[in-house]
């Protein structure tokens, strides 16, 4: 195998209880990461295996998506036993490993906690499924039909059709928003958050930082179970869900989004507040009022401690004036929440490709992230550049894709294996066949090509980690006076001992700027900032950037 390279003096866990603030998560979808048995899938003791690569690039912490014991229709987002690890994955013990490994290297670790809903395999929802009086028929949301026997109403699906699944044991409907064999569990039922919350203490008395919370806005259903509105056309947006997708339709205002949950979220944050420096960030899944609830769960002390913002995970690629609106919008609903930003993740189209960006400009939007306010998510594989692979309908193994292909043909392409070197078909991933082909191009822009190669984008990826790193002002400062003209996006990010002002070229097209008054000196050089000119202005090239110290 091709080693990875270690940090030069080991890693450490500091005792900020806070250091979630402003940190670099990186995101490993462990099928893809390293597999360690010759299985063709990646696994625990893999990922121990390629840590180093983590912590040499300077990430604060790991968020590993979910490898509990699962049926795998939705690949692990189906979980049939919270307590265990699937087979597939390894064991306890090889988890215990990971953990140990993380920490000394200095890297905090999240798991994917999916509690909105369980695999219909799940010991819960077996006996629930048995009768409408058994100890466990009030955990999942069942309900009867209506007298001409269709479902109790509208909701739909995000994979595509009703949300309602006939059950003949009971002669009732189950709910289940994603796919069939996901029945959603009631949260309305205080047992159901006594369960879920056991499970979150299992994990934490295991090691684990916190969590990543799976659609968090999803907990709670309307309890009367009212009829969705009908959603504007001019209101659509495909942010959550592909645009053949009838689910965005809907104004989604009953079965998801309910002000029960902020009690839960509460519950959650005080058994997390149980255990030193743990935190979460929660997944919000919807397009038309992410933003505002994001703000109503990170709001406070109490509850989630940051959200996952979807607004840079869109499929345009954002505009100087779209970056300005959408921390407008911060400002607005958000102010006294924490986001977290991702540009890619596993559950769509990798932003290289979908953004058709140029390596410079790829660059550039790795620089930018890092100088946002909030805290940072990069998905496994991006700090490579790559772009989407392109798979043959035969090879799909996403449910997803395979319901709308070709209009929407899945998050396979976004989910292949990591190419560690160009050395043979897999990327040295796996000495068996891979789950999912490896990309040819992925092969020729492997971990180990790009470590000796002093201009690929890796390196650039380390750079502006370590930048943001060496600057509280970008970890957790304020972000002031966002402001756009024409393809130029300008702000301050300022903290107690330190201003510095970020302008950024997102055009192919060059541009003047004008420095704030006041004495200012470059900084991020080695991240391509532009220095003023003899003048005093500032002539931001292509894709460029300028950061300034405040004297």
């Amino acid at each position: 195998m091709t080693a990875n390279p270690v940090p030069s003096q080991p890693g450490s866990l500091n005792d900020d209880p806070n250091w979630w603030r402003g940190a670099v998560i990186y995101q490993i979808y462990p099928r893809s990461f390293q597999d360690s048995n010759g299985d063709g899938i990646g696994d625990l003791l893999g990922i121990v295996q390629r840590l180093p690569h983590v912590a040499a690039l300077g990430a604060d912490c790991i968020w590993i998506s979910p490898f509990f014991t699962s049926p795998m229709k939705d690949f692990g987002y189906d979980v049939s036993d919270y307590c265990d690890v699937d087979p597939m994955f390894g064991s306890l013990a090889d988890f215990d490993v990971l953990i140990d490994t993380a920490h000394k290297l200095g890297l905090r670790v999240l798991i994917d906690l999916v509690l909105s809903h369980t695999s219909d395999q799940h010991a819960w929802f077996a006996e629930s499924r048995q009768s409408r009086d058994n100890p466990r028929a009030d955990w999942y949301v069942w309900a009867d039909p209506k007298p001409d026997g269709t479902p109790p109403n509208n909701w739909l699906s995000i994979f595509g059709g009703p949300a309602w699944q006939w059950d003949a044991r009971r002669e009732q409907y189950y709910l289940h928003n994603f796919l069939v064999s996901q029945p959603d569990l009631n949260f309305h039922n205080p047992e159901v958050q006594d369960a879920v919350l056991d499970a979150t203490r299992f994990w934490l008395d295991r090691g684990v930082d916190g969590f990543r919370l799976d659609t968090i806005n999803f907990y709670f259903a309307d309890k009367e179970l009212r009829d969705n509105p009908a959603l504007a056309p001019e209101r659509r947006n495909s942010s959550i869900a592909p645009s053949v997708n009838p689910y965005n339709h809907q104004e989604h205002i009953h079965s998801k989004n309910q002000p029960e949950n902020l009690v839960f979220l509460e519950r959650f944050r005080a058994l997390l507040d149980e255990y030193p420096g743990k935190t979460c960030v929660g997944e919000v899944g919807d397009a038309q009022n992410g933003m505002r609830l994001l703000g109503e769960y990170t709001r406070g002390d109490n509850r989630a401690h940051m959200c996952y913002a979807f607004e840079l995970l869109s499929e345009v690629q954002p505009t100087a004036a779209r970056i300005a609106e959408v921390f407008a919008l911060v400002d607005e609903v958000a102010a006294d929440g924490w986001a977290c930003w991702a540009f890619s993740n596993h559950d769509v189209v990798r932003h290289a490709s979908r953004w058709s960006l140029t390596p410079a400009a790829q660059r550039l939007f790795s620089t930018l992230i890092m100088c946002l306010r909030g805290t940072v998510c990069l998905y496994q594989g991006e700090e490579l550049g790559f772009g989407e692979s392109v798979l043959a309908f035969e090879d799909l193994q996403d449910p997803y894709g395979i319901e709308f292909w070709p209009e929407f043909k899945g998050r396979d392409g976004c989910r292949t294996p990591i190419a560690w070197s160009g050395a043979d078909h897999s990327g040295e991933f796996t000495t068996g066949k891979p789950w999912l082909p490896v990309a040819q191009e992925h092969l020729r822009h492997s971990v180990a090509a790009q470590e000796q190669d002093p201009s690929a984008i890796l390196h650039h990826y380390r750079r502006a980690i370590g930048f943001r790193h060496a600057h509280p002002a970008l970890m957790q400062g304020t972000m002031e006076d966002v402001r756009h003209e024409g393809d130029i996006l300008t702000f301050l990010r300022k903290d107690a001992g330190e201003e510095i002002f970020c302008a950024f070229n997102l055009s192919d097209t060059p541009s003047q700027v004008a420095l704030p008054e006041g004495d200012w000196q470059v900084i991020g050089v080695e991240l391509g900032s532009a220095a003023p000119t003899p003048e005093g202005g500032l002539h931001l090239g292509p894709w460029q950037p300028c950061l300034a110290l405040r004297a």
